[in-house]
């Protein structure tokens, strides 16, 4: 990338806590992930419930309840893929977006965790607003969410919404009269969705975004599908101060620069996160509706 551009994005990011970037992967590495993800929303027609196994024991592969099925697959996470794929694992290694995260927090840059978010048609997957960082705490919030779109993103089906600016505000807790549902206090929700823009673009672009950027999305409302692939990358003098929620083999991985044993820490209060029991905050988020009583839609959903 030219200095300018490089420039350019720095700023943008510094002000609005993400910045959209073209040709994050390119054309070769997009085909890859879409051929895998295809292969495996096909496998995930033989099973009806959660499969697969990451390290903690917990499924890999997430699927929504009472809507997924042979016809209409509903699969919505799989996390760590880049310990069963070679092409995620090459693409996380490599890319425009990790370059320019070592821009903006680097030189050195090492990898948290990687997964692969579907909304696919008439699934219903939502997300409700929150921030990265309470769920992955570490002595510096220098954490990058690279989410690369692995489809066109359109304003119908179901964009990341971002409040730009709100990661120089509060930390907000997700707990909720003693309950870790990993969505900010509904009642400051409108008043976000009013500040919020949302991130579209075309496959193969991305939106890397600051840990404690606010923000959500809404449920896919078309015929086509909308997957990321979400790899958060982290400057390598931050150290986690919570287990990782999807432990992988790949974990502090060198992603560039160097390993220097250093650690950095800057003040911050906030409520510490609860480690998942269900196969992702997904699933978590259908728990605490249904302790609740709530209705049986999507909206309370979240990335985690």
């Amino acid at each position: 990338m030219k200095d300018n551009v490089v420039a350019d994005y720095v700023t943008s990011f510094e002000r609005d806590g993400y910045v959209m970037m073209e040709d994050a992967i390119t054309s070769e590495q997009l085909a890859a992930l879409n051929e895998q993800l295809r292969r495996w929303v096909d496998e995930s027609r033989h099973h009806d419930s959660n499969f697969g196994e990451i390290m903690d024991g917990r499924p890999r592969f997430d699927v929504e309840p009472n809507t997924h099925g042979p016809e209409t697959p509903a699969l919505r996470r799989i996390s760590s893929p880049i310990e069963v794929s070679d092409s995620f694992l090459a693409v996380t290694r490599d890319n425009a977006a990790l370059d320019l995260t070592a821009e903006i927090f680097g030189p050195n840059i090492k990898l948290l965790a990687t997964k692969v978010n579907l909304k696919l048609p008439g699934s219903g997957t939502a997300v409700k607003y929150h921030q990265d960082f309470p769920f992955e705490p570490h002595s510096n919030d220098n954490i990058m969410t690279v989410l690369i779109f692995l489809d066109d993103v359109t304003p119908d089906n179901g964009p990341l919404e971002v409040v730009p600016g709100s990661h120089k505000d509060k930390i907000h807790t997700l707990w909720h009269d003693g309950v870790f549902t990993g969505a900010v206090d509904p009642e400051i929700e409108d008043g976000l969705r009013d500040a919020s823009v949302s991130c579209t673009g075309k496959a193969g672009s991305a939106c890397l975004m600051h840990t404690r950027l606010l923000h959500a999305s809404l449920p896919n409302m078309t015929n086509a599908p909308r997957s990321l692939f979400i790899v958060t990358y982290v400057a390598e003098d931050a150290v986690a101060l919570s287990p990782n929620p999807i432990p992988h083999s790949h974990d502090g991985e060198i992603m560039r620069g160097c390993y220097t044993g250093r650690v950095r820490s800057t003040p911050y209060e906030m409520d510490m996160p609860e480690y998942p029991k269900e196969a992702s905050f997904f699933g978590q988020q259908d728990k605490v509706k249904r302790e609740r009583g709530q209705n049986a839609d999507h909206s309370g959903l979240i990335l985690g």
